[in-house]
């Protein structure tokens, strides 16, 4: 997962296929979201839809808040995706369900940022890293309650931590867009990052111009991590 960019959230087929013309890594479909969450851009149809139509390039990740192996897997299959990103509360138990029962999927598993202290998100990763494939840090919004596509950052000294312990990849997610990627990923050094609302216009929808950006900068960010061109 070196070098990943994740887009999250497309209405339709036309909007994915100019996602996937900006060099992203793979593009997430949230859905079954929590109540307190907006609605999903697209319904499960839709989402298979576009699926099938999305060149192969590019990985189609299934975001859900769903915390039973058994639905996680039945969604995978009705979808035809083989990464699902984990955002809600799940067991180690339904974890160890989920990866053997077929060895195609991956998961990569949600650490909220501000819903757990740092010694608790450690002690997730702790838990969690037998069972998934890559983590991903969000940012927890006390108002709303929400745990995700908050549109929030969070304090990046604490994913950066989390990088630096875990053996398995780190996503950063939460209130990124063009004008922050590239510092967020000097300071932080994960893996790859995710971005949602940060590259809509003003109708809701993924921005062209904006997306291209956040992919530049983001890109531009990773190299410059390779070349060690910056320090701590």
């Amino acid at each position: 997962m070196k070098n990943f960019i994740q887009i999250a959230g497309v209405h339709d087929l036309e909007e994915a296929k100019m996602i996937a013309t900006c060099g992203v890594s793979a593009i997430g479909f949230p859905l079954r979201l929590p109540s307190h969450e907006i609605q999903p851009e697209i319904s499960e149809e839709q989402a298979k839809l576009v699926i099938t139509h999305l060149s192969q390039d590019i990985s189609c990740v299934l975001i859900t808040y769903i915390n039973r192996a058994s639905e996680i897997l039945a969604l995978c299959k009705y979808l035809n995706v083989h990464w699902v990103q984990v955002h809600g509360d799940i067991t180690t138990t339904e974890l160890k369900l989920l990866k053997p029962s077929d060895s195609s999927i991956k998961i990569i598993k949600s650490l909220v940022v501000g819903r757990y202290s740092l010694k608790g998100l450690l002690s997730q990763v702790g838990s969690f890293t037998p069972f998934v494939d890559a983590f991903i840090t969000d940012t927890y919004d006390p108002e709303s309650g929400a745990y995700g596509a908050t549109g929030k950052t969070h304090d990046w000294n604490v994913s950066r931590q989390i990088v630096r312990v875990s053996s398995r990849p780190v996503i950063l997610a939460g209130g990124l867009n063009p004008s922050n990627v590239c510092e967020a990923i000097q300071f932080v050094r994960p893996s790859g990052v995710d971005v949602h609302s940060g590259v809509e216009g003003p109708n809701g929808r993924k921005d062209l111009k904006l997306v291209k950006k956040f992919v530049q900068e983001a890109r531009r960010a990773f190299a410059l991590t390779e070349s060690n061109q910056f320090t701590d």
